[in-house]
């Protein structure tokens, strides 16, 4: 063949070869199938996985924000159906031992009273003694000023004293509701006692005999069992239990009666049967 004929038929077989290679090239770039890959590509930057348009939606739907979730129902209010209970509110002015005694009132030993034979203040120890294992003791300050400045308020104190010796103070009495001025002195202390709302005595004949020399000393400086009171109204009480005596201001007969439950329950004690149908009745109304 002449060089003249070769040409045409050379360039003919370079076009042929030139429009296949532009043909693969379109298969290598046109589609992941042709690699084996997915429909997603590496972003080199944040090496996360951007995600192609979802089938049977338009490239405009993948540009809306996602659609909140709905915001759950708020709780219906107390005391409808299918609401939490509603905590039980204590009772206005309510007394806090009373639940406590409610508990414990059942628990008393009911028993009859026993002589007083024996009875003596000094087998319960030096009176209001530092020296026990209740609150309050071994402080520095003897029982009587420690009650004081328990129930007291405007309150002064003796200098020198590290705020142990109550001088002067006011006191709304418990047992009577009347307003008491304190001033320590010989012929003005004793408007103000420090009463033993479970009487000495009354314990003595209700158990108080078996205990040992330090629990009877405990049981009379026991705050618990002590409260400052108007002498008059402590005077009128004497050794009375809850069947004998009750304060005249009705509004302290729950903390009362509770206080001697929880002093009895504490120390052992027992109660006559008139004692515990008047704590039930009292407790009761509470």
């Amino acid at each position: 063949m002449s060089s003249r004929t070769s040409r045409p038929v050379i360039g003919v077989v370079l076009g042929v070869a030139l429009l296949a290679g532009i043909g693969w090239c379109a298969d290598v770039d046109g589609g992941g199938d042709a690699l084996g890959g997915g429909s997603a590509f590496r972003d080199t930057e944040t090496s996360q996985a951007v995600p192609t348009t979802p089938a049977g939606s338009s490239s405009s739907d993948s540009l809306l924000p996602p659609t909140p979730a709905p915001a759950p129902a708020p709780a219906p209010p107390p005391g409808e159906p299918g609401a939490p209970p509603a905590p039980e509110a204590p009772a206005p002015g309510g007394d806090p031992l009373v639940p406590a005694a409610r508990e414990a009132v059942g628990q008393l030993e009911v028993k009859g009273r026993a002589p007083k034979t024996g009875y003596d203040r000094d087998l319960f120890g030096q009176a209001w003694s530092d020296d026990v294992g209740v609150e309050f003791g071994r402080n520095g300050c003897d029982t009587r000023n420690d009650i004081l400045k328990r129930d007291l308020y405007d309150i002064t104190f003796r200098p020198g004293t590290r705020d142990c010796v109550v001088l002067t103070g006011v006191l709304d009495g418990p047992y009577t509701g009347e307003r008491i001025e304190f001033q320590r002195g010989q012929d003005t202390s004793s408007l103000v006692q420090i009463d033993h709302v479970v009487a000495l005595s009354d314990a003595w004949q209700k158990g108080a005999q078996q205990l040992t020399e330090q629990q009877r000393r405990d049981f009379a400086n026991d705050p618990l069992n002590l409260l400052a009171v108007s002498g008059r109204a402590n005077q009128q009480k004497g050794d009375g239990d809850t069947a004998t005596w009750l304060p005249p201001r009705r509004e302290f007969r729950c903390g009362y009666v509770s206080r001697q439950v929880l002093v009895k329950e504490r120390y052992g004690l027992w109660v006559t049967q008139a004692e515990r149908d008047a704590m039930d009745r009292i407790l009761a109304s509470c």
